[in-house]
């Protein structure tokens, strides 16, 4: 997995959100975590279960494509890296201070893509 150094990192009023499905978030989680180089930045949880919030650096909804996630621009609403989460309902998974300040989206797109190709053939096993 080729790392970018180039990142530009979340300021405290500017980040973008990449949202999965949690168990595609879960598994790209678990390939950040192990690999070498930078790691993943803050991860939201929804209250419900169903997806996680990836900060991504300022501009990466622009040019974001990986199918099955989305990326939206926040601009500062509502989304603050404090301790308490940004959004009502809503918790960190990785809060900041614990992770790094955003993931690199190529990163990202890379461990998602990995995550995908666990997951089906976890699914075609059964």
């Amino acid at each position: 997995m080729e790392i970018s150094r180039s990142v530009n990192p979340c300021t405290p009023v500017s980040c973008d959100v990449v949202t999965v499905p949690t168990r595609h978030g879960l598994e790209a989680v678990d390939i950040l975590r192990r690999g070498v180089g930078e790691g993943v930045g803050p991860v939201l949880h929804d209250g419900g279960g169903q997806t996680l919030g990836f900060l991504v650096p300022p501009g990466t909804a622009a040019g974001w494509d990986v199918p099955g996630s989305t990326c939206t621009e926040t601009d500062g609403r509502g989304l603050r890296l404090a301790p308490e989460p940004p959004v009502e309902g809503s918790d960190w998974l990785l809060p900041p201070g614990d992770a790094d300040l955003a993931t690199d989206p190529a990163v990202l797109r890379a461990a998602l893509g990995e995550a995908a190709r666990l997951i089906e053939a976890a699914d075609n096993c059964r």
